[in-house]
């Protein structure tokens, strides 16, 4: 078959799955391409969940009752969706990038960097209303199902995952997953899920003026450039005049007013405020770290284990500086420590295992790797466990390993590769 009968063939397959896969969409009742049925929609939602908070920093569970009063918030608005009978959940994440995202089924999640950002339950409530259009409208699936028929043109029907910071490390569903939180949605998905939000809000009892005051200040620091949203909210939700004009005139036509809720937010968001200079302190060891300035970045960790010695991260980050320093025992103590406070964390278990495999203790290397694994595929994890099944005398084990670590790209693959071929030579 000729090229051009490839492209026509294409074609018409992507033709007839867009003619044959239509439904109405459950937010706005208007017709849309449906590739992935509900059924497929929740499971996806289900099994990216957690592998996707860890990608964007795990939970934060220094401070639980903070993720119930969010949890309680986003519930308020989910009733009065359109599709309230969605098995929504709600989780505070443990990263100081201001954002907030949705998975499909209604899996929500929003960081601390931005709750410290917000005024009060009003505008969290804009916030959670926001990312529950996007999960009721099927933004995230019709992001996929776009990204199916595009494929199609290339290597057949399969997502189509561009390149990101995890790209490479991750495999399998969590990479989908993590892809679909770090997307850039449309400017017509923004104003519907901003439209519905509002309307959510009024109905909720909330006073949807929240909103507007939000896109304002959004679209202030883009245009400020404010480097923290940059990285985080705006490089998924981009803000823009017209989204602040259309809700204002939407709050307009509704009504303002309605519960702030102020007074409620502050006494909720309390303890995070209290605990705000241990992550400024570990936020700027990481920016000193990331320039190679080891010394003054290992005394700003150790400010933040001081305020805040119950913190994995601030662990795991004074153990990747020691790594640094060739502190490997060090390292190891930090890396454990770190797994003891949040041992389903993945990184926390990737650190401490591929630490454990440089000081030659395979069987803490193996119990790590796999740990890690089981949570949040990596290549890299697949590739070090295929080293320790070598020293271990453990040849088909280490084929198996390196062969998974092969699949993925980058050096990580080009490494199994030569380790594979050595072995089945």
């Amino acid at each position: 078959m000729n090229l051009s009968a490839i492209k026509n063939s294409l074609v018409a397959i992507a033709l007839a799955l867009t003619l044959s896969g239509c439904s109405v969409n459950p937010v706005t009742g208007e017709n849309q391409l449906s590739l992935i049925g509900e059924s497929q929609e929740l499971a996806m939602g289900a099994e990216q969940y957690v592998p996707t908070q860890q990608t964007q920093g795990g939970r934060f569970y220094v401070d639980p009752e903070l993720t119930l009063y969010v949890s309680e918030v986003g519930q308020k608005m989910a009733r009065v969706s359109d599709r309230p009978d969605l098995p929504y959940e709600f989780v505070v994440l443990n990263s100081s990038v201001p954002n907030a995202w949705a998975l499909p089924g209604g899996k929500i999640a929003i960081n601390r960097g931005l709750l410290t950002e917000l005024d009060d339950e009003a505008q969290l409530a804009s916030v959670l209303g926001h990312e529950i259009v996007h999960a009721a409208a099927r933004h995230s699936v019709q992001r996929m199902q776009q990204g199916m028929l595009i494929s199609a043109g290339v290597a057949g029907l399969g997502f189509a995952l561009s390149d990101n910071e995890w790209a490479g490390l991750i495999m399998g569903g969590a990479a989908l997953g993590a892809q679909l939180a770090l997307a850039q949605y449309s400017q017509g998905d923004e104003l519907e899920s901003d439209h519905y939000g509002i309307l959510y809000m009024k109905e909720a009892g909330y006073d949807p003026q929240a909103a507007v005051e939000l896109q304002e200040l959004f679209l202030k620091l883009s245009e400020g450039r404010q480097s923290s949203f940059i990285d985080g909210l705006f490089a998924t939700h981009p803000p823009s005049a017209k989204r602040v004009q259309e809700n204002r005139e939407l709050v307009q036509k509704v009504g303002a007013g309605g519960y702030r809720g102020e007074d409620v937010y502050e006494r909720k968001m309390a303890k995070l405020r209290s605990l705000q200079p241990a992550y400024d302190a570990h936020d700027k060891a990481m920016e000193l770290a990331s320039k190679g300035e080891m010394k003054p970045a290992l005394d700003k960790i150790n400010e933040a284990i001081r305020l805040l010695p119950r913190e994995a991260m601030f662990y795991a980050l004074r153990g990747r500086i020691y790594q640094e320093q060739k502190e490997t025992e060090k390292a190891a103590a930090d890396f454990e420590k770190a797994v003891e406070l949040y041992p389903e964390m993945f990184k926390y278990r990737l650190y401490n295992g591929l630490n454990a495999l440089r000081l030659n203790n395979l069987d803490k290397a193996r119990e790590n790797l796999t740990k890690a694994n089981e949570t949040v595929p990596t290549s890299i994890a697949f590739l070090r466990l295929g080293d320790v099944a070598v020293k271990q005398n453990n040849r088909s084990e280490a084929i198996a390993y390196y062969s998974k670590a092969a699949e993925a790209g980058g050096d990580v693959a080009e490494e199994a590769k030569r380790k594979l071929a050595a072995l089945t030579q």
